[in-house]
Formats: C-alpha cells, sequence, structure tokens
C-alpha cells in the first residue's frame, strides 16, 4: 500500500506533462538582510502564477482514472483556483464550468478565459463568493458534474505536496541538503497540508512557519478551537489567503501545529514587502505570494545562519491596485498621514500653514470638507515625507502655531469614509 509520500512523488512525475519544476531560488538580498542562507520556491512562475494548477491537475487526473466518463467539473474561485482548473480543463480536453461572484474583475474573468482555451464556461452570479459557492454546488448536483474543491479534498492536497517533492529534490542537488525551516502561506490550508505532510515522511527534521493574513486568521482560531470555525468578519485584501475557515482535511493534518509557529502579518505591512519585492529584486508578488517573506522579519533571530525556504505563492498581482499597495505601505511606513486640520475662514490662514511644513514634506492632498464653526473650516491633508521622524517635527509646529488639528491615519472608521 503506498503512503502519502509515494502519491505525492507519483502527482508530481504526472505533473511534468504539463510544466517543469519551479524554480527555487537563493535570494542573496534575503540572505543577507536577515543573516540566513534564504532561498524561494517560486510558485508564481507555474503557468498560471500560482501553485492551484498543481492541486487541481491532480484532483481531475485521479478523477478521471476513476471514473473515465467524468467529462464535467466545476468550481466556485474568482482567483488562482479557477485559473489552475482552467488550464487542467484545457490539458485533459474536458469541459469546465467556473463559477464567480459578479463583481469579480474583468482581468480575472480574462486570464481564466484564456487558460481555458475554449474549454471553459464563466457564469457570474451573486456578489459574494459564498452565493458563487451555492450556485456552483447546486449546479452539480443538476448536471451530474464533480465539484473540484479548491483545498478541502485529499487529492488536491497530494497534488500541492509536489511544491515539497520539488524543493527537497533541488535543495539537495544545489546547496547539498535539507531546509531547516520551510515557510508557508495558509489560507485553505491545501498548501500547508500538503508540504507538511510530504517533508513530515522524507525529511522529518525540517521545521515549520505559517503565515495567514492578520484580517483573515482562520489556522489561529481553528487551533483555538480544536476545530475548524468561521470567522465573523474576514478582510479580503489578501484575497489569496483571506479564508474565512480552514479546510476540514488540511486541518486534520495541521491539528498539532504550535499556535506560536502561526504568523499573522498586517495587511498594510504585507504592502511594503510587495514594494520592496518588486522594486529591489523584480519579483511580482500578489498579496498571498508574499506572506511568507514577509514573515521573516517577526522570526530574524530564529533564523540566524539557518538555512530557509520561503514558498512565494502566487504572482497573479492586478496593477490596478499598485497605487493602493504602495498608499497602505506608506502609511504602515509612517511616511504618510492623513490630517483633519480645524482651519481659520482669514486671508493668509493657508500660507500660515504650509510655511510649517518641512523641506522633505509634500501635501498629496487637500480637501475642504465644511464649515464646523463660523470662522473655522474643515481640512483633509494628506501629507508625504521622507521620514517617519518628519512628523513629529510636524506636530510640534503645528502645536506651537496654534492649530488645532487630528491625525487620522489610523481611525479605520474616518478613514473608509475620507480617504
Amino acid at each position: 500500500m503506498t503512503g502519502f509520500s509515494d502519491e505525492a512523488r507519483a502527482a508530481t512525475a504526472a505533473l511534468r506533462a504539463l510544466f517543469p519544476p519551479t524554480p527555487l531560488q537563493r535570494n542573496d538580498h534575503l540572505s543577507a538582510r536577515w543573516a540566513a542562507d534564504i532561498w524561494l520556491k517560486r510558485e508564481d512562475l507555474a503557468p498560471v502564477r500560482s501553485y492551484k494548477l498543481r492541486g487541481a491537475f491532480n484532483a481531475m487526473r485521479k478523477r478521471r482514472a476513476a471514473d473515465p466518463g467524468q467529462e464535467h467539473f466545476v468550481c466556485a474561485s474568482a482567483g488562482n483556483h479557477a485559473q489552475g482548473m482552467a488550464y487542467a480543463c484545457r490539458h485533459f480536453g474536458v469541459r469546465g464550468t467556473v463559477f464567480m461572484p459578479v463583481t469579480t474583475p474583468q482581468q480575472k474573468i480574462a486570464k481564466t478565459r484564456a487558460f481555458g482555451g475554449g474549454r471553459v464556461e464563466i457564469v457570474l452570479t451573486g456578489d459574494y463568493f459564498d452565493q458563487a459557492l451555492a450556485a456552483a454546488r447546486a449546479y452539480c448536483r443538476a448536471e451530474g458534474a464533480h465539484f473540484l474543491a479548491p483545498f478541502d479534498d485529499a487529492d488536491v492536497i497530494e497534488g500541492q505536496a509536489s511544491v515539497a517533492v520539488e524543493l527537497l529534490e533541488q535543495l539537495r542537488a544545489a546547496a547539498g541538503g535539507e531546509p531547516d525551516l520551510v515557510i508557508l502561506p495558509v489560507g485553505g490550508g491545501g498548501l500547508a497540508a500538503g508540504v507538511t505532510g510530504y517533508l513530515a515522511e522524507a525529511a522529518p527534521a525540517v521545521a515549520f512557519r505559517f503565515v495567514e493574513p492578520a484580517g483573515g486568521a482562520s489556522l489561529t482560531a481553528a487551533l483555538a478551537a480544536g476545530a475548524p470555525v468561521v470567522l465573523p468578519r474576514v478582510d479580503s485584501f489578501v484575497d489569496g489567503a483571506a479564508v474565512a475557515c480552514v479546510g476540514a482535511r488540511p486541518f486534520a493534518r495541521l491539528a498539532g501545529t504550535d499556535p506560536a509557529h502561526v504568523l499573522r502579518p498586517p495587511e498594510d505591512r504585507i504592502c511594503v514587502t510587495i514594494l520592496e519585492m518588486l522594486n529591489l529584486e523584480g519579483i511580482v508578488l500578489e498579496p498571498a505570494g508574499a506572506l511568507a517573506v514577509d514573515a521573516l522579519q517577526d522570526i530574524a533571530a530564529d533564523i540566524r545562519g539557518r538555512r530557509v525556504v520561503c514558498v512565494t505563492s502566487g504572482g497573479n498581482f492586478d496593477f490596478e491596485r499598485l497605487p493602493e499597495v504602495k498608499e497602505r505601505a506608506m502609511r504602515f511606513s509612517g511616511v504618510k498621514k492623513y490630517l483633519i486640520l480645524r482651519l481659520p475662514q482669514r486671508p493668509g490662514a493657508l500660507r500660515d500653514f504650509l510655511a510649517l511644513l518641512g523641506p522633505d514634506d509634500d501635501i498629496a492632498r487637500f480637501e475642504y470638507l465644511k464649515k464646523s464653526a463660523r470662522n473655522f473650516g474643515s481640512v483633509l491633508i494628506g501629507i508625504e515625507t521622507s521620514r517617519a521622524e518628519n512628523f513629529t517635527e510636524l506636530a510640534r509646529r503645528l502645536d506651537a502655531g496654534g492649530f488645532t488639528w487630528r491625525d487620522i491615519t489610523g481611525d479605520e472608521t474616518l478613514a473608509e469614509l475620507l480617504i
């Protein structure tokens, strides 16, 4: 009887009909920065720019082996899983139906359609993913199609384990040994379950750290409860990993994880990492794809002198989001702030304020809001500067000048309404 590692190796061998192993690259910049031996497993360079093709292909391959007459596959996804299934449908020459929310960006719809090569129909339904998922399951029951789950499926987990098969072989060949630590992003948990499952058998000395966005910490919640639970609210910014509930099958493999080994970086900090990797390394990562790299700063003391593999899980970044990423990164780094200034309604008042700005301070936004009193008006001002410390000096000058002002940069409610 074959074990999980045998099945993972078989899945990896079958994948070679679609694409060669994704690169495992030593990153000199990160290695020097963190005084460690940092390697990146570049799943962002897979054919669909994410690891999701692996699980979708393996599940489809095994389903067709068990039922050769199965010619119709269905999924609900607005992202990487849809593209992976579409690519697999084209490879096997079968029909695919992808359910997406009506709100899905056209770029993702177009990419899914292109990967399907005419084999995939896209159905837009509902405003939210849960509505698209319910429609997909109902459609499967009516049509007798096979539902291809994104992560809560044994064959999908097995397919994602091919990432571990490759990285272990590649690292042994390139560096003559195994990783000390592997850092894995977590959404639904399929990738983490597959990689840990394989390495537990093939290289049991390897340690792990798991990373999920602060606004979608479903593994953390499951570990605290002892079972998967549905988060009451999810921040969808890290869309490739912002999952309300970790999968039951992945959690069965991850249930023994030390909660201290699950890291939860804030979404705005992830934006800083996305920009750094783009500007310094020329590597395009989606928010979920940047999770493992971003987490290095949280474990800097633990990884010094050790060999670490970060799985960069995806690079499907829509550059229309770049202004938002830059905005959030600057706010997190403290070099951009939004102030509400109570400005006297008299000639020269604005000039008095402008005179308080430093040589590196730049007004990025200026918007009159309303009169808050007979002789005063409220103004929303966005200021960018070169160093976060510059705002400390600006605050001192504003107070000394008698201005009434408020920093709303960290006020989520006001920021959502005004910014």
